[in-house]
């Protein structure tokens, strides 16, 4: 029986031991095509995802990438250090994800959790063909917006077991190898500890974004504890402490130190998929049956 899959969709599941044959076509077969979104689905995704108790919200990863990017362009300039190079990290911040564009449309169910997969828990050995993918096409953009995100991305797995992910990351030492030595920064102390200071106005711009997408507007008590202890990024203007980020209400988020001009408002989109809806339609189905809100949150 032949396959209903993009070609690129059957080799990506397939280095992960999946088999997308067309198995929802098989009479009385336990392969349910609407939970399992490998069926039928344009693409993978790993968004963001915040339970609550009758739905899910869910960020895509590239609308999360954007506001990343209106907040760096609402940093003040002289918190770039090389004036130079400020459109490029600006660049590299606002398509840090862009390999998940394409992918974005379809929610993966996870079967053993019973919740879609979110950027968390979607498995990695997937992830590297979307993180190559738009490494790529951000380097054609950018070698140095390019450089900026594979560090960014090779900081995530160097630790990994998984041969196909060392494999990934042996590639993207290369990359930034071949990158570094194109823009000249090889051996240059100076230019090399700036690259290190604008991959963490990368990283800070990020999490920040993730800070509200991730977490319940306005409770502090339920802080993911990745953030409890402030961001991990340290910057010299800020005296080499971390920054703390605190809900003042459920549409404003404090900065213990804010590196922004003024206060700023960003508008996140998500969409608030019903568990109900999921039950009787599948995940697929619901989330483009559900309409994208707007929550707007003003940093401080």
């Amino acid at each position: 029986m032949g396959s209903s899959f993009p070609s690129y969709v059957i080799k990506i599941a397939g280095s992960f031991g999946l088999d997308l044959l067309d198995k929802g076509n098989i009479k009385g077969s336990m392969w349910n095509p609407n939970k399992f979104s490998f069926y039928k689905g344009k693409g993978f995704t790993r968004m963001i995802i915040l339970e609550r108790e009758q739905s899910f919200l869910m960020v895509t990863q590239n609308e999360h990438a954007q506001i990343a990017g209106v907040i760096a362009r609402n940093c003040k300039e002289d918190y770039f250090f090389d004036d130079n190079r400020t459109q490029e990290v600006l660049l590299a911040i606002k398509e840090h994800d862009r390999g998940w564009i394409e992918m974005d449309s379809s929610p993966v169910w996870n079967d053993k959790t019973e919740k879609p997969y979110s950027f968390i828990d979607y498995p990695l050995s997937l992830k590297i063909t979307f993180y190559k993918k738009g490494l790529d096409e951000v380097e054609k953009l950018s070698k140095y917006a390019g450089l900026l995100c594979s560090l960014h991305y090779s900081s995530f797995i160097q630790d990994s077991s998984e041969s196909a992910v060392r494999e990934f990351w042996k590639e993207e030492k290369q990359r930034q190898e071949q990158l570094s030595k194109e823009l000249q920064l090889t051996g240059d102390k100076h230019k090399q500890e700036t690259l290190m200071y604008h991959l963490d106005l990368l990283k800070f711009c990020d999490y920040l974004s993730l800070f509200i997408s991730l977490n319940e507007p306005g409770d502090n008590k339920g802080i993911h504890s990745f953030f409890r202890n402030g961001f991990p990024q340290l910057f010299p203007f800020v005296t080499d402490k971390p920054i703390v980020a605190h809900w003042e209400n459920p549409e404003t988020v404090s900065l213990s130190f804010s590196p922004l001009k003024k206060e700023m408002e960003v508008e996140l989109p998500y969409r608030a998929v019903i568990k109900d809806q999921i039950e009787k339609h599948g995940i697929i189905q619901a989330y483009k049956d559900t309409p994208v809100s707007i929550r707007k949150v003003v940093f401080k």
